[in-house]
């Protein structure tokens, strides 16, 4: 899960970073208000930026400099509504102004070409650390973080000296470096980056902008974590899906696909990928891995999901028994479309294999349901789900 930038600076705040005063607003008499009382720490001058979770927003017209707060209230009023790639800008962050006499950048992200952590930091911070990663990759350092030690202060001053931070800076830097790593660890994190880090004119060392992404699979031991998801941007699908515990992401076609297990999903999109291009170009419309010891239930489920998308034209249901026999997952789909009646107007088309089959393959015979097509390969039914597909069109 990516966070908002106001929400990644009160989570720094929370860990002892050093960061400047903020707070939201989604009108623009609330951001005025805003401006009126932080504008008090920085002589009037505040920034208002738009809150979307991608880059360039500072090249999109989406971050003003304002030194009062009808500019503060007029720059909201610019910037709420605004497309930045693709993103509207519903809320804005007004920021303490700073005085800054240099910027920096660094990140800490997860390396999995190596399996480790990797640190990455340059005196050369600001809109454009991307061009210089291309066109001047000695000027970013770049060291790999053991996760048993992490960033202790050793490995800190490794950064900074890589870095080539000046000797009167580097155990201020090093220290904030080593708060953005207990950011990092305790908020298991997969991506934690500050650009620009900066140091304003009076010496201080400050995180001025802030991007971090949470990795989902621990959310187990977050539950505040919770309250960070944006759930209004939240796709009403994948957001079902969520409840019912699915792995499940959107995707933009007509061919709806379950599976169990994630290789056999991933590989069941490019058989379909390939066979749609024999019918006028049809595509997987969903990912949905229903796990390998999943249940008759989570098979109901997992049609559900798919059968209320509009997109959906036809459903692929590609599984392997294992640990679930195949018996299990043909009683799930009938269950699913008795539950169902009139309101499944989709065909499915069904591939078994694997433990008990043939006996999965007798209960969706003997129900003989009319929009259940049961094909013996893995191909022959991707063909035959993309044929639906471009028929119903």
């Amino acid at each position: 899960m990516d966070l908002f930038e106001y929400q990644a600076r009160d989570m720094f705040e929370k860990h002892g970073v050093p960061v400047l005063a903020g707070a939201t607003a989604t009108t623009p008499e609330q951001a005025r208000a805003a401006a009126e009382e932080i504008g008090q720490r920085s002589g009037g001058v505040t920034v208002v930026k738009a809150q979307v979770k991608t880059g360039g927003r500072g090249k999109a017209g989406g971050v003003k400099v304002t030194k009062s707060p009808d500019e503060a209230q007029a720059a909201a009023e610019a910037i709420l509504g605004m497309d930045i790639k693709g993103h509207t800008v519903g809320t804005v962050m007004v920021a303490q102004g700073a005085r800054i006499a240099e910027e920096y950048y660094f990140s800490i992200l997860l390396d999995r070409a190596n399996r480790t952590y990797l640190a990455m930091c340059s005196k050369e911070g600001g809109m454009e650390i991307e061009q210089l990663a291309v066109e001047r990759p000695d000027a970013l350092a770049r060291v790999a973080v053991d996760p048993n030690t992490g960033i202790d202060e050793a490995k800190a001053r490794e950064i900074v000296d890589a870095a080539g931070f000046d000797a009167a800076d580097k155990d201020q830097i090093a220290g904030v470096l080593q708060k953005l790593w207990t950011v990092y660890r305790d908020e298991d994190a997969t991506l934690v980056e500050v650009n620009p880090l900066v140091k304003t004119e009076d010496g201080q060392i400050v995180a001025l902008d802030g991007k971090v992404t949470l990795d989902g699979n621990a959310d187990f031991r977050h539950a505040d974590h919770e309250a960070l998801e944006d759930k209004a941007a939240a796709d009403p699908l994948e957001a079902a899906a969520k409840e019912k515990g699915l792995n499940y992401v959107k995707l933009d076609g007509s061919v709806g696909i379950i599976g169990n297990g994630a290789g056999l999903v991933m590989s069941t999109l490019d058989v379909v990928a390939y066979a749609g291009e024999e019918f006028g170009g049809q595509k997987p419309a969903n990912f949905l891995d229903i796990g390998g010891g999943a249940s008759a239930q989570v098979m109901a489920d997992g049609l559900h999901i798919i059968l209320g998308d509009e997109q959906v034209k036809s459903v692929f249901v590609n599984v392997f028994g294992g640990i679930t026999s195949c018996d299990a997952v043909a009683n799930g789909i009938v269950g699913a479309l008795d539950t169902l009646g009139d309101a499944a107007t989709k065909p499915l088309v069904v591939r078994l294999d694997g433990n008990n089959v043939e006996e999965g393959r007798r209960i969706l015979a003997e129900r003989d349901h009319p929009l259940v097509t049961i094909e013996a390969t893995m191909d022959g039914a991707a063909r035959k789900a993309a044929e639906l597909a471009a028929a119903a069109n």
